[in-house]
């Protein structure tokens, strides 16, 4: 493994040559630090082909807020009445997806879905008959994937799809959709099985697959792209957390260098990756990882 990095203020700027063999041994993860300005901690959730990055971050006052990053610009996003807001997901056209929490609510476990369109109207999105709703991903076609849950975060919570035709759950308890292929017949997602560990899984037209990271005491699928690569995080026998990249054939762990967790949350059409990392001194970050050509 090769690895060349730069440090400042702002951001942490690394290449790491991943084993690969064929034409990615001939490509580098850069890996970029996101941090939104003034903030004590940052994460990347979503990321679109054109590089927009949504994510959240955390204020010195404690709050929580969303926001948009484009063209090296950052957007706070926050849902109206709102005490805590996370951008989620961003679709093709510029539609964004998170939760929220109201301000008037204090106890339990709230959690709304959001739709912020690309005009920045937002609207509800949540699974109607359920208390809350966390959208995740957003598809071309405008369908919502996520989870629904009522009373706690696990027991009553199910993956979910909002869609102009319709509403589906998935049947399995415990479960959260997280991606799609653009048209929907592959998704990802996590659940708690009854062995009590929580795995990954695809929905492949209808079939429910679950999986696991060889070796991991849990995996978590949070994305997934056109290419049907798909990310997330595992959690290794030593109890350290790190992002992972699935290409139908064999898993490769993602880990920004020098750093005690990485997890993977987002990828695009172009295998550009986004996430969070914390630092030595438990500090919370973004990251986007993008492919290089080797020197």
């Amino acid at each position: 493994m090769l690895r060349i990095c730069s440090r400042s203020a702002v951001t942490v700027l690394c290449l790491v040559t991943l084993a690969t063999s064929g034409a990615a041994a001939a490509r580098s993860l850069a890996f970029i630090t996101i941090d939104f300005p003034g903030a004590i901690s940052t994460n990347a959730q979503g990321i679109k082909a054109q590089g927009e990055i949504v994510g959240g971050y955390t204020d010195t006052a404690g709050r929580s807020h969303g926001y948009q990053l484009s063209g090296g610009h950052f957007q706070s996003i926050d849902v109206p009445n709102a005490r805590a807001t996370l951008a989620r997901g961003i679709g093709p056209a510029g539609d964004i997806v998170g939760s929220y929490v109201a301000q008037v609510e204090t106890t339990g476990v709230p959690a709304h879905g959001f739709l912020r369109n690309n005009r920045g109207e937002f609207s509800a999105a949540d699974f109607p008959g359920h208390i809350n709703t966390i959208p995740q991903r957003i598809l071309p076609d405008g369908t919502i994937l996520g989870c629904y849950h009522d009373t706690d975060t696990m027991g009553t919570m199910h993956g979910m799809s909002i869609s102009r035709d319709g509403l589906s759950e998935l049947p399995e308890a415990m479960s959260m959709h997280n991606g799609a292929t653009p048209d929907g017949k592959l998704i990802v997602g996590l659940f708690t099985d009854m062995d009590n560990r929580q795995k990954g899984y695809f929905v492949d037209d209808g079939q429910f697959i679950p999986f696991e990271v060889p070796g991991a005491t849990l995996t978590a699928a949070w994305d997934i792209n056109p290419q049907r690569v798909t990310v997330g995080v595992y959690r290794d026998a030593a109890g350290r957390f790190h992002g992972f990249r699935y290409d139908g054939e064999s898993f490769t762990s993602i880990d920004v260098p020098g750093v005690t967790a990485t997890r993977v949350f987002g990828i695009n059409s172009h295998g550009d990756m986004v996430g969070a990392y914390v630092d030595a001194a438990g500090r919370t970050h973004g990251f986007l990882a993008q492919w290089v050509a080797n020197p």
